[in-house]
Order: structure tokens, then sequence, then C-alpha cells
């Protein structure tokens, strides 16, 4: 069996590498809002298991986290900067005032419509320069903290909130 490499200095190999990239980052986008939509009020108010978070804490973290992301690739200010504070510095059942489902929901509709929107304009180079957060000195150091790898992070950290969540699915007793 004859295998092949990737030489990942062609430019048609980084267009691969990013749509595939790219491609999980809205598989997990689309998975997360199909959960999220799914869920009712009362189940993401519970804790997705004993003495953990919340559903709608993870909700607001990751809305809040996609917000982040806005001004570390580039794209513009942080849309709902409030949640920072809320569900970034704070732990769950700190006693913050949290948004309404129906408002995370919306924020999380916005926020993901302005990066789509942003991403699809981005060209295969783009991809490979720093983001907002590493120093040029860094950067020269570490190519690999570049914007391509802010979607492969925070892909991973959608993929490991969406296991959290699932716990809050109501399952049919055999």
């Amino acid at each position: 069996m004859q295998t092949q490499t990737i030489n990942s200095d062609t430019s048609a190999d980084k267009k691969v590498f990013i749509k595939m990239v790219l491609d999980a980052w809205e598989s997990h986008n689309a998975r997360f809002n199909k959960l999220a939509d799914g869920l009712t009020e009362e189940q993401l108010s519970a804790e997705t298991a004993p003495d953990r978070n919340s559903g709608i804490y993870l909700f607001g973290h990751l809305v809040a986290v996609n917000d982040a992301m806005l001004p570390i690739l580039g794209f513009g200010e942080r849309l709902y900067p409030q949640l920072e504070q809320i569900f970034l510095t704070n732990p769950d059942k700190s006693n913050v005032e949290m948004p309404s489902v129906n408002e995370l929901k919306k924020y999380r509709d916005e926020i993901n419509a302005k990066l789509s929107s942003f991403i699809g304009q981005l060209q295969p180079a783009d991809w490979f320069t720093g983001h907002t957060t590493v120093s040029a000195d860094d950067f020269a150091r570490e190519p690999h903290r570049n914007k391509l790898n802010i979607i492969i992070n925070r892909t991973n950290h959608l993929a490991y909130h969406l296991g959290q969540l699932a716990y809050l699915v109501k399952r049919n007793p055999l």
C-alpha cells in the first residue's frame, strides 16, 4: 500500500488543511447550536453532574469565548464584553446575574454571524499570521501561534464542553 505525504508548503495543501480545520469548527458549532436549542430552560438550569457547572453557565461560557475570539483574530471588539465578567472571570454559582437563555441565544447568533463573515474573508496566508495576543518576537519564535491555531484550540474547547452539555439531554428509559 502506497501512502502520500502532504507538502505543507504548497498553497493547495494549506487550503486543504484550512478547510479541514474550518469544517471541524463549523461542525462543532452546528452541534452546539442544535444541542443548546433542543434543551429546555429547566435542563439548562441543571448541573451537568453533581457539584459541576450548570448548563446555562456552560452555554454562556461558550458564547463569551466566541465573543473573545473577535479581537484575538483581529475582527474587531467584542460585541458583548459584559459576558467576560459573568462567564470567564467568575465561576458558576458566584451570584452574578446571568442573561436569560433567549438573550444568550441572540448573542450567540450575532457573534457567530460576525465570526463567520470575517472567517469567510480571510485568505489562506492570513490564517498563518500571528493573532493579536502574541507579540512579533514571540511569533517569530513560535509561528504555530497563529490565527488557525486559535480556531483549532477553540474547536477542542467547544468539543469538551459539548460532552458536558450532553449530560443534560433527557434520556428515555428502556
